[in-house]
């Protein structure tokens, strides 16, 4: 079965097509975590633009979380360029890496929630990157309170802020931990398998919500993703890695399960 690798004008919006337009752009990356062993990434291009979802697929070991981890500079970059919100990853010292990952909002699979503590405090660490003194009570400004109440109910769970975290069902965590990447006011949202355990009606909501946001805020999305249908059904492009490499790409309008069949076509082992 032949891939499907189209080239970067046919893979998205007609007025997308500029370098200048894209917020994350990538050219020929290769990471090598150690000396002597393999490429986890061989030589991947990818650019992210304003307002879409891109879902990137692959077996476990195929480099998905590493390529995000290259975007803030927490993979190595043993060759190639990351450009991401205006910065070139490679060359970046501690400060300048520190301001890149401000502005990138994080969603994990594990939502990484503080359980014990409510869920309004939770939304309001997204903001402790430009907070300014936080006094011992726990205190925020009265700003970033109303900012984070606007969020839980844009996400759906505003009458759940008083709760503990630790309360709430997968799918509400989730949107916590949505609502707390939003109040960094992020210019990219990188989802690392972000509904890998939730079940499939409460993907289908967290996926929705993502690319609600993506066109809303006019900022990029890119979700790993280890299901078809909810790639096909949830994104504006689809990326498929396979051994570090892209071997899939183009419009999720313009794919197939048939298409996409070789991203899975082999048994990986191992992590990413």
């Amino acid at each position: 079965m032949s891939t499907t690798l189209l080239p970067l004008e046919a893979a998205l919006p007609a007025e997308q097509t500029t370098e200048q337009d894209s917020l994350v752009r990538v050219r020929d990356l290769k990471v090598q975590y150690t000396p002597g062993s393999g490429l986890v990434l061989d030589g991947v291009d990818l650019d992210l633009f304003r307002g879409e979802t891109v879902a990137l697929l692959g077996s476990s070991g195929s480099g998905k979380s590493t390529l995000m981890k290259s975007l803030t500079g927490f993979a190595p970059i043993t060759s190639g360029t990351v450009q991401a919100c205006e910065f070139n990853v490679a060359d970046l010292r501690r400060g300048q890496l520190r301001r890149l990952r401000s502005q990138v909002g994080q969603v994990f699979q594990q939502f990484n929630l503080i359980g014990r503590i409510s869920v309004l405090t939770n939304v309001l660490t997204g903001a402790l990157h430009d907070a300014g003194p936080v006094n011992l009570a726990g205190s925020f400004r009265s700003s970033d309170r109303r900012r984070a109440l606007e969020l839980l109910d844009r996400v759906g769970i505003a009458h759940k802020a008083a709760d503990e975290a630790r309360s709430l069902s997968g799918g509400q965590q989730q949107r916590v931990a949505i609502a707390r990447a939003l109040m960094q006011n992020p210019r990219l949202i990188l989802a690392d398998e972000p509904v890998a355990s939730l079940d499939p009606r409460m993907s289908r909501v967290v996926l929705e919500l993502l690319q609600s946001i993506a066109r809303e805020e006019n900022i990029p999305v890119l979700v790993s993703l280890h299901v078809l249908p909810l790639a096909l059904g949830h994104s504006d492009r689809i990326v498929g890695l396979r051994h570090g490499q892209i071997i899939v790409s183009g419009r999720t309008n313009d794919l197939d399960a048939e298409q996409l069949a070789p991203v899975y076509d082999i048994d990986d082992q191992g992590e990413e």
